[in-house]
């Protein structure tokens, strides 16, 4: 900053700091860590949204530059790795976002070559390369980029539509899993069936954006500050219930509460015969709806009304298999009474679309882990047939063509893969898991830009299972170019699944192209280590990538970084 008189340039400063700064961080879900006297250092998740905040802070100077005394700021954005210590942070990441601050012209801002490539198409032509600089205790040079308050900024800060942030433009809920409250916990499985019912008819509804089931269940059995979950979550509503079920009745409670104020939007009770159960949940989301004032299309009130089964004791022993599905640390023993429901539900209704393909993504999960024993293609042709007839009885149900397109992709037939999940997309334009499955789709097709916005959308409605998506969208910016990026998600990857060797093996591969040579090599230790027999040839086959100069840029990482791929293939993680 600079400044003539200070006592006047420290009161306008603080001005600055409470009209504009702290309002801006608050905004873009930013904290301030400390102030330094006429400095600040602040964090945030989203590299978007820490540069959307630095160019709103310097606009808002920028206006005020007639005043007197005139209010000069630079400021440096980085990504990067932070140790945090109490409430402090500290760790390169932080050395480096300090030595841009310096690099940045007066009233400007400057950016880490990993930013702007986060940026993508949004920076568009509003950074001007700033070239490679080596700085003070940084052992590698920095390639920079400069931003000017004079530039336009809402190609920038204006996020596309389909990764926009949960709830920017629309109603937006997380429903969290209702208490079981039979005295049974056996019953565990039907009030989280429930809950999942009536997530999924809350998916159908264009206008609301619904968190997916991974995260809102996390919040199982805690007592929770809704309005902290709401901030956790980004969502304006949280739903809450429980379930009494007693011989052929059952007791729904839920409320829908304001997360910003903890406040009641709505709230009811119903008590009905079991064999009610379809009617009462659709009852509960129409009453959803109404109280977030959305109005319903015929098509989406026709949706909603669908089940894929009149069979009240098939649907049970679907909602067992699900329940499985997401078990945590499944099995032999787990993945065997999943099967067996899956089994009970399709020769209870044989025409089950849903009952069909969750019981084929449980084949996938054997063909993977062998827990029938009777070897992997085996596995993968009863997978197979399946899905096949899962889409036979319901070609335009949302699972059944989900499935398809996760076997079609397998088989390396990525036209229909493509085809079948772009339907699905188009049903439930808001699901994490279909996002994702096509984000894993147009990866192998090598249309990365689209598959980093549908994986990241993914993470935004499904931040508990973030570190399975961060292996596929640090792929996506890996194949671009965007090493550092890449180096960056795998390393969080790694952190947070310590046993993936895939994860390491990218990682090595995108060390290798930045010239980190001993953390490539140290990296790849651990792999051999973890994994004696890991092909990462074999592995990168499996993704079925259409474009060979592809798959040749993976392996040159490795070759750069002077690491030989191991010989024997085994092993998964």
């Amino acid at each position: 900053m600079m400044a003539e008189d200070d006592t006047a340039t420290l009161a306008a400063l603080n001005r600055l700091r409470k009209s504009r700064f702290a309002p801006s961080v608050a905004r873009l879900n930013g904290r301030i860590v400390k102030l330094m006297g006429d400095g600040a250092l602040v964090v945030f998740d989203s590299a978007v949204e820490a540069v959307d905040c630095a160019m709103a802070i310097q606009q808002a100077a920028a206006a005020e530059a007639d005043a007197r005394p005139a209010i000069v700021l630079r400021i440096g954005v980085n990504l990067g790795d932070i140790i945090l210590q109490g409430d402090d942070i500290f760790g390169d990441g932080v050395n480096i976002a300090a030595r841009l601050e310096q690099l940045a012209r007066p009233g400007g801002i400057c950016v880490s070559s990993v930013v702007r490539e986060n940026l993508g198409a949004r920076a568009g032509g509003l950074f001007d390369d700033g070239g490679t600089v080596s700085v003070k205790n940084i052992p590698r040079p920095l390639r920079v980029f400069h931003w000017q308050p004079d530039r336009t900024a809402a190609a920038a800060t204006a996020p596309e539509p389909n990764v926009a942030d949960p709830g920017a433009g629309s109603a937006s809920i997380a429903v969290l899993p209702f208490d079981n409250m039979s005295g049974d916990p056996d019953q565990q499985y039907f009030s989280d069936g429930i809950s999942e019912d009536i997530i999924t008819d809350l998916s159908k509804v264009a206008r609301l954006t619904v968190i997916a089931r991974n995260s809102s269940f996390v919040y199982r059995g805690k007592s929770v500050d809704l309005r902290q979950v709401g901030r956790d979550l980004g969502v304006g509503h949280v739903l809450e219930g429980s379930v009494r079920r007693a011989g052929q009745r059952v007791r729904i409670t839920a409320q829908l509460i304001d997360a910003a104020t903890g406040g009641h939007v709505w709230a009811d009770r119903f008590d009905r015969e079991l064999t009610d159960i379809f009617a009462v949940q659709d009852e509960v989301t129409l009453e959803i709806v109404n109280a977030l004032k959305i109005r319903l299309t015929a098509a989406e009130r026709a949706e909603i009304a669908e089940f894929g089964t009149g069979n009240l004791e098939a649907h049970e022993n679907y909602m067992r298999i699900r329940s499985y599905l997401f078990f945590p640390g499944m099995n032999t023993e787990s993945w065997t009474r999943a099967v067996a429901a899956g089994e009970r539900a399709v020769a209870l209704d044989p025409d089950y679309a849903d009952a069909h393909a969750v019981l084929a993504l449980m084949h996938v999960l054997d063909y993977h882990n062998n827990w029938s024993g009777r070897g992997s293609d085996q596995a993968m042709e009863t997978a197979q047939a399946l899905a096949r007839r899962a889409l036979e009885l319901g070609p335009t149900e949302i699972l059944p063509m989900q499935v398809t397109a996760v076997l079609a992709r397998w088989r390396g037939d990525l036209d229909f893969a493509q085809t079948m999940i772009d339907r699905a997309v188009a049903k439930m334009p808001d699901n994490a898991l279909t996002l994702f499955t096509r984000g894993e789709v147009l990866l192998a097709a090598g249309r990365l830009t689209e598959a980093v916005k549908d994986i990241e959308r993914a993470i935004r409605l499904d931040p508990a299972f973030r570190h399975q998506y961060l292996q596929f969208l640090g792929m996506a910016h890996f194949l671009m170019g965007h090493h550092e990026t890449a180096a960056l998600m795998f390393r969080e990857r790694v952190h947070l699944v310590p046993d993936t060797d895939i994860g390491r093996a990218w990682l090595a591969a995108a060390l290798g192209h930045l010239g980190e040579i001993d953390e490539a090599r140290a990296v790849w230790s651990d792999l051999r280590r973890l994994n004696p027999g890991f092909d990462f040839e074999t592995r990168l086959a499996r993704l079925y990538l259409n474009k060979p100069d592809l798959v040749g840029h993976v392996l040159d990482g490795i070759a750069k970084a002077g690491l030989a791929d191991p010989p024997a293939p085994a092993g998964q993680s």
